[in-house]
Formats: structure tokens, sequence, C-alpha cells
């Protein structure tokens, strides 16, 4: 069995009196995309505050590339993000910037790259997601769809070995959120790249996913392939699936 790119082992995250992750353990294997799936409020974008180190743990141990990275300080987060890329629900683009700046912007501040390098980087991942045309617009002048390719862009542009997605086709239509979605999957067979993807949509699920894991009441309720998700008799599984809770099977 491969060595996990991503070890979740009893993670646990409360804030005050209230516990959000109460003993989350997933291991993600090089290359694979796992969907995390589930209610809001039941702490999918936690996990991936976690893996960001913007949130340390309360309980358990997390490892990326199999280093312990439960306790870092923020030096050394620095180095395992320069491996990680992030693809926010907003795009969170730099209105002031233009597309291309904006691909570029995490090269220049952060690695030791050439005018000459930049510019064919930021070329072809453009070209990549279909945003080329685009480079010189700001992205006030852009859609939803053409920012969540610019921040694709964006996130791949240091050749990270992991990217995270937080709700990638949030608040897209089903042209765009399929577009998307294969998007996601187009760039990690292209790049076979590790990838966790937050989502409510399963449609995205079927197209980008590998595995599937449910996050229910703070816990890892089920874990499976799309395909098994899809054909589950599962009451949990079909509640999501379906949009219906009648059992009040799910806690928020």
């Amino acid at each position: 069995m491969a060595i996990s790119e991503i070890s979740l082992q009893n993670l646990q995250i409360s804030f005050g009196d209230k516990e959000v992750l109460k003993g989350v353990s997933l291991e993600v294997v090089p290359g694979e995309t796992m969907a995390i799936i589930g209610p809001s409020g039941t702490g999918k974008s936690t996990i991936l505050k976690v893996l960001t180190g913007l949130l340390e743990p309360t309980g358990g141990r997390v490892f990326i590339e199999g280093h312990d990275v439960t306790h870092l300080d923020e030096d050394q987060w620095n180095e395992i993000r320069k491996n990680v890329g992030m693809v926010f629900q907003y795009s969170a683009l730099f209105d002031f910037l233009d597309v291309g700046e904006n691909v570029a912007f995490g090269l220049r501040q952060h690695f030791r790259v050439s005018e000459e390098e930049i510019r064919e980087r930021v070329d072809t991942l453009l070209k990549d997601v279909g945003m080329l045309d685009a480079k010189n617009m700001f992205p006030a002048e852009l859609s939803g769809g053409m920012k969540k390719r610019v921040s694709l862009a964006r996130a791949l542009a240091f050749r990270p070995r992991i990217v995270l997605y937080d709700e990638p086709t949030a608040g897209l239509d089903p042209l765009r959120t399929m577009s998307i979605s294969q998007l996601i999957r187009e760039t990690q067979q292209k790049y076979r790249i590790t990838s966790i993807l937050v989502t409510h949509d399963m449609e995205s699920v079927y197209v980008a996913a590998d595995r599937v894991a449910m996050l229910n009441n703070g816990r890892i309720a089920a874990v499976g392939t799309p395909e098994e998700f899809r054909n589950s008799p599962d009451p949990l599984i079909r509640g999501f699936i379906t949009g219906e809770d009648p059992e009040g099977a799910f806690i928020r």
C-alpha cells in the first residue's frame, strides 16, 4: 500500500467548549483526489485550515508527505506551504493586478525565478485553464467561472505536489460547475497532483474525485469511491445526495 501523502490521525479541533472535529482519521494517497463532503458547519473547511497551518490541532496528529506538521511554527509552515496550493471558494484574486500578475504573484513573492521563466510558466498555465486570452484582464472583468480558472492557475504556478480546493464550484451554474470539475480532473492527470476537494456538489464529486469521505458530527461517517456513494443504501449518504434528511441523521 502506498505511503499516504496526507494523513489525519484522530484529528481534533475545539473552539472553547465547541468541538468541531472529534477524532477525524483519513489517509490520502499520492496522486489521488479525495473529496470531503457533508453538511455545512461540520468542519470540512476546518480540515483545510489545519492542512495550511492556519489552525493548530487541539488533539491528534497531522502528516503531510511524511512530515509531522501538527505543531510547526510559522517558518516551518512556510516551507511546507511551498508544496501546497490552495484554490479558495471565492477565488481571492487581487483586484489591483491583472490575470497574468495574479498568477505570477506567489512566484515573485516566495521563489527565486527569472522573469522569463515566470512569463513562460504563467502563459502555459493560463493556456491549460483556457484563460490565456484573458491574461491582461482584471478580476472585475471576469465571470465567476473565469475567476475560478485563474485561481487554479495561480495555485499551480509554483508547481505544488498537493492542491486543496475549498468549494471550487460554489455559486456557479451547472455548465460552469461541470467545466471546473473536469478541469480539476485534468489537472490531477497532467500534473499528478494529490488533492483534497471540499464540496457540497455531488456532480462535481462524480467527475473529479477518486474517493469520497463523508464528514458528519465532527467524524468521518463513510469513505468510498464516487460510484459506491452513488449506489449506497446508507440513509446518511442517500440523504446527502438527495438533499433530504427525514430522520435527522445529519448533525450540524
